[in-house]
């Protein structure tokens, strides 16, 4: 569900004396929440009509250094403004934040008001109005997956700043968690944190879960509209950092944090619904008991698997979870229930019928997953793609099928060539990301690596 106050609401909180700090975020390439903090008042005395970012927001990498080489923005441009303009059907109280709301923004041209192309926002609204206007609802849920640290952020920079690596990670259990209900016992005091500050916001939460390492989690949230989806994934995310930073822990989203565990993903589930509440992918005659339009969507999200990985795994790292016997898939192919394949039918049977991609990793940025799947899926759907043969038993062993690309490099290559998602998002997206991921693969070739000098120091 969407934010939980109206502006009204939040003006009887103010007076209240119950909220003094109003979140305004807007949303960058990496899926962060960016903005500011206003005093309340303010906010809600006129600050909630717009205010204003430097356009080097959706221009920067992880670490905030302006790249060069981007056509929106840059130092021949003199880097202007963007308008930050609070959606405020998103609007909602932080509790794990003292005195502290939220409301997302949309980020749109300072001289047009126009919606700004490639923000991560707006791209995945463009995929939704599109579903709309074939007469469906797109509705998704991620599954999210990290990593909890005994280790402080605090702790982890002062390591950082003293070996120049991060020294003594220890991750808060010991042993494989897998569903362990005595393990997370013991994580309570940041997990139900989690769970009843997202609830408390608004966030349908349904469930958390030790995962399949050490020290690794899961939260599960409500499976709703996919724009609502793809904020409440940001907020999760936003919201599992700040009460681990409270409690003294830490937490990572990092594809594979370590070669000898198990990586995190965000596994995508999606469905469509007709525009009057009907299931479009439930077809009770079939044998599997898809519809021809769900059989279309999963076809094109096949089709063009390949294409769209860059959005699904958009660091060099995230290539690194993408290993045999540890449940993340390495094939693009689609099966019954079975956890082997990249792309598993659920719910076969019920109203529920979905198919969910298991490409991603926890490092996604949400709406650009989304829209990308979407994309994929509204093609088959529109070419009425017939879809390929179920595949069964051991998608890790089976050889001579569609592979998911080994590496950012190739997962670029094939963004920059799509003529989907060129179609879909526009030139200018697809070369404002493209350029994104070449940046990535140019900054991890030029950095000297632990495992390098380990491997080489001595022995080259």
């Amino acid at each position: 569900m969407p934010g939980i106050w109206t502006l009204d609401t939040l003006r009887e909180a103010v007076d209240a004396g119950r909220i003094d700090t109003v979140l305004v975020a807007g949303i960058d390439m990496q899926g962060r929440l960016m903005g500011k903090r206003f005093h309340a008042r303010h906010f809600i005395d006129g600050g909630w009509e717009e205010t204003h970012c430097c356009n080097y927001l959706l221009a920067v990498d992880m670490e905030m250094t302006t790249v060069p080489g981007y056509r929106s923005a840059g130092w021949t441009q003199g880097y202007g403004d963007y308008v930050l303009k609070p959606d405020l059907t998103t609007l909602r109280p932080l509790p794990w934040l003292p005195g502290t709301a939220l409301v997302l923004a949309d980020m749109l041209d300072h001289h047009s008001h126009e919606e700004v192309a490639v923000s991560p926002r707006a791209i995945l609204k463009r995929q939704v109005a599109r579903a709309r206007a074939m007469g469906f609802e797109p509705m998704m849920a991620t599954e999210l997956e990290f990593y909890l640290f005994e280790n402080s952020y605090d702790g982890l920079r002062d390591s950082l700043q003293a070996h120049g690596a991060i020294r003594d990670l220890k991750a808060i259990s010991a042993y494989n968690e897998d569903y362990h209900l005595f393990q997370t016992s013991k994580e309570e005091e940041v997990m139900r944190a989690l769970r009843n500050g997202l609830y408390g916001a608004g966030i349908p939460v349904e469930n958390s879960k030790g995962e399949a390492d050490a020290g690794q989690e899961e939260i599960n949230i409500r499976y709703s509209d996919a724009l609502d989806t793809a904020d409440n994934h940001v907020i999760t995310k936003a919201a599992a950092k700040e009460i681990a930073w409270s409690k003294g822990r830490s937490v990572t989203f990092m594809a594979k944090y370590d070669h000898r565990r198990a990586g995190s993903s965000s596994h995508v589930h999606q469905s469509l619904w007709t525009l009057d509440g009907k299931p479009a992918f439930r077809d009770g005659a079939d044998a599997h008991g898809m519809s021809a339009v769900m059989k279309q969507f999963m076809a094109g999200q096949l089709a063009h698997a390949r294409d769209i990985t860059a959005f699904l795994a958009p660091y060099t790292n995230s290539y690194k979870r993408f290993c045999v016997g540890m449940f993340a898939p390495t094939k693009a192919v689609w099966s019954s229930d079975n956890r082997t394949a990249g792309f598993r039918v659920c719910g076969t049977g019920t109203r529920a019928i979905r198919v969910e991609c298991r490409i991603g990793g926890a490092d996604l940025n949400p709406y650009m997953a989304c829209a990308a799947l979407l994309a994929a899926g509204l093609d088959g759907i529109e070419r009425k793609l017939p879809l390929e043969p179920e595949m069964t038993g051991d998608m890790y062993s089976t050889g001579g099928i569609r592979e998911i690309p080994k590496t950012l490099v190739e997962a670029a290559h094939l963004l920059h060539r799509s003529a989907m998602l060129r179609t879909a998002f526009g030139d200018d997206v697809v070369d404002h990301y493209h350029h994104a991921a070449e940046w990535e693969i140019s900054e991890a070739n030029r950095v000297v690596t632990d495992f390098e000098i380990t491997r080489l120091l001595e022995r080259a």
